[in-house]
């Protein structure tokens, strides 16, 4: 008998929590760009009928795991799949002032809150990754780990993370080519700390984050200033 590979082990552990909740509709959430110095941050809810699923789709979902655990040709499969297969999905964004207006928790809870309250009927369970969301969000259980523990969950992270890449990619990138968002898409990597210090931030940088790359454009744009004034008075 052949092996069955590791990443379809997963799918079928996740799939497994998912029906021993004893419910048919499964909505889980969870969000991509946490930690990440530009771009948006994205929300994701993903309703899945657990006791409806076919051979068929039980195949196109085989791979299905927490999004950091997954190839990204593979994400961008499974999240086809997903947009076909799950009952409903729902995408919520917030762009870098939002952020840096009202804090990344509470922004982040709130998108969170808002891909669960416009699900369209109700699933008969809500799961999301990480915390609970407060009393004003719709019930839900908070399950820490819960994209390697939940399929429902596991899908969300999926559709979360490539909605963010094709963003960062196709959009962010295009618009400041300099900083280079189509390869680190906003994380701190050493070549977007590096370009940050030569071109400064731009309008999609959450100024609100303690990067020191921030800190070292400021001082060489001094630097820069004070040596072009000396020379000037020179």
């Amino acid at each position: 008998m052949t092996a069955v590979r590791g990443s379809q082990r997963a799918a079928r552990r996740l799939f497994a929590y998912d029906r021993r909740l004893g419910v048919r509709l499964v909505a889980g959430a969870d969000e991509a760009g946490r930690g990440c110095l530009a771009g948006p941050l994205v929300a994701a809810s993903v309703c899945l009928d657990v006791n409806g699923l076919t051979p068929s789709t039980r195949r196109a979902l085989a791979d299905l795991d927490d999004s950091k655990r997954v190839a990204r040709d593979v994400r961008e499969r499974l999240a086809r799949a997903i947009w076909v297969i799950a009952d409903q999905v729902v995408i919520a964004l917030a762009d870098a002032p939002t952020i840096d207006r009202d804090g990344l928790h509470r922004t982040n809870l709130r998108l969170l809150s808002d891909v669960f309250a416009r699900l369209d009927p109700m699933p008969d369970v809500c799961l999301v990754d990480g915390f609970a969301l407060g009393p004003g969000a719709v019930p839900h259980r908070a399950i820490t780990g819960g994209d390697r523990t939940s399929a429902a969950i596991a899908a969300a992270s999926v559709i979360a993370k490539v909605t963010r890449d094709r963003v960062m990619a196709n959009v962010v990138a295009t618009s400041y080519p300099q900083y280079g968002f189509d390869r680190h898409m906003g994380y701190a990597t050493a070549r977007h700390r590096q370009a940050i210090v030569r071109h400064g931030p731009s309008p999609v940088h959450r100024r609100s984050f303690a990067s020191a790359a921030y800190a070292a454009f400021t001082e060489l744009h001094s630097a820069r200033e004070t040596s072009s004034a000396r020379s000037r008075g020179a």
